[in-house]
């Protein structure tokens, strides 16, 4: 099987612990993440050979980041070591009707200052079926958006499925271009994105037609005819009814059909961190096993709710963990 290639920012995670807030923390716990990473991980725990592409500081927090990784299957070979500094974030678990908080300490990290020239596309993505990246990377810099561009102009000449989590972070854009400057030239390169109402009007300036019934079909229709390329577009629907407890379903359309999934309760949430990540990397593994698009999507938000209970950053659930809850075991009755 041809393996799946991911590029974007590893970061290290620094969490207080339990439901802790920051100012009552006495330690924090460490592990790692990045959206693209969080991908290949969840992806490498369900079997399917992948890689990520990223640049890492040259010192012991680099190479520990790249071994978190390489602990879950994830090839690292085509990681560079350049640079001083290993991007940071900082997480104060919500609960309930208190919200979690994210504070981030990654300017001048490694990966910001890399050089789109160290790395060989042609070479990396030779045996590779499926790219993907977010749009978290090319907001960091402009040499982070060159390389990304690099990587999807050869991906699409060597026919290699490309797709995008096209995110848009309003604070990362910094460096001098904006978010609709940079964008609409990275996405024509795909051919599936995930993309919501409100990314497609902040990126692209879409916004739906009010004479159109179903919002997402609106501007999924808008940008599948700006952008040939793109033959499907997915997202999730997510209702917060607090910070322990979401309702969770996927959507899609491709032109033809609009899809969507059973709506999932979770409750409570363990960690949501890296749900959609977990959602993209279920829906690139049901692509690759599933004939009908209605079994993948469904296995995508399936492998999504079970990532809310999963902590840290990368899913740890099975393929027959997932299989059980698209068949609406969602009891949790202990298995022994």
């Amino acid at each position: 099987m041809k393996k799946v290639v991911t590029f974007g920012e590893i970061m290290m995670r620094l969490s207080a612990p339990l439901n802790s807030r920051f100012i009552q923390a006495g330690h924090l716990n460490i592990t790692y993440g990045g959206g693209e990473a969080n991908v290949v991980g969840s992806l490498a725990h369900l079997g399917i050979p992948v890689s990520h592409v990223t640049c890492f500081p040259d010192n012991d927090l680099g190479y520990a980041a790249a071994a978190f990784y390489r602990k879950y299957g994830v090839d690292t070979k085509d990681m560079v070591f350049k640079g001083d500094r290993l991007g940071l974030y900082f997480l104060e678990v919500g609960a309930s009707m208190r919200a979690s908080k994210i504070v981030y300490d990654r300017a001048g990290s490694a990966f910001a200052n890399l050089d789109p020239a160290w790395f060989n596309w042609e070479e990396i993505l030779k045996d590779a079926q499926w790219f993907h990246w977010t749009g978290i990377t090319p907001a960091i810099s402009a040499s982070a958006a060159q390389a990304c561009a690099d990587a999807i102009r050869v991906a699409r000449k060597l026919g290699v499925k490309v797709s995008a989590d096209v995110n848009y972070r309003r604070n990362l854009w910094q460096y001098g271009k904006t978010v609709k400057e940079v964008m609409p030239d990275l996405i024509a390169g795909c051919d599936l994105i995930v993309c919501a109402e409100q990314d497609a009007e902040d990126i692209l300036d879409i916004v739906p037609d009010a004479n159109e019934a179903n919002s997402f079909v609106s501007i999924a229709s808008q940008v599948m005819k700006r952008f040939p390329n793109i033959k499907q577009i997915i997202t999730t629907r997510r209702e917060t009814l607090s910070a322990s407890y979401n309702k969770l379903k996927g959507i899609s359309y491709d032109q033809k059909e609009y899809l969507e999934t059973p709506v999932y309760d979770i409750n409570p949430i363990v960690d949501r961190i890296g749900g959609g990540d977990a959602f993209m990397a279920g829906f690139i593994y049901g692509s690759i096993h599933y004939t009908n698009m209605q079994d993948a999507l469904t296995f995508a938000v399936a492998a999504s709710a079970l990532k809310h209970t999963v902590e840290a950053d990368v899913n740890l659930a099975t393929v027959p963990e997932i299989e059980q809850i698209m068949k609406g075991n969602t009891s949790g009755r202990l298995v022994r």
